[in-house]
């Protein structure tokens, strides 16, 4: 398999990452009565900082969308580095470790914090991504200078 396939493979599976992410977590409603009243105080209890209305409902949504916006920043990311591949496989291979050990940071508080399903995308993702670097690399190191 070539790194630009590997490249635009995974920006596919960081789009659906973003999309289920965003999509699981504005639409999720805790399951039991306490994980109900748990998120009503979250968004019904609010406090000022520095002049500025908050509550931690807002910060759930904001760092929820937050990490959306860098998912799809990820797939922008993978998806030129499919481009960068055949042009400077130098160059994507640096970014594209770059990326892959991101997924590996992703995988380890995907692991610790959320579910499978999130576990397994980040794990795909770092295989998916380690692999095109890795190619990217070994095109490099066969390349005369």
């Amino acid at each position: 398999m070539s790194a630009k396939t590997l490249y635009r493979s995974a920006a596919i599976l960081l789009l659906l990452f973003a999309a289920g992410h965003t999509v699981g977590f504005l639409k999720f409603k805790p399951p039991t009565l306490e994980g109900r009243a748990v998120l009503e105080a979250m968004t019904s209890v609010h406090f000022q900082v520095r002049g500025r209305d908050y509550s931690y409902g807002n910060f759930y949504r904001g760092f929820g969308l937050f990490n959306s916006v860098f998912l799809l920043f990820g797939a922008y990311l993978a998806w030129l580095l499919g481009d960068l591949a055949s042009q400077n496989p130098r160059a994507a291979s640096a970014a594209g470790w770059g990326l892959s050990l991101t997924m590996v940071a992703s995988l380890v508080l995907c692991f610790r914090y959320f579910n499978l399903i999130a576990v397994t995308f980040s794990a795909v993702l770092a295989v998916c991504l380690g692999w095109a670097a890795s190619l990217g690399r070994a095109e490099t190191a066969g390349a005369p200078r």
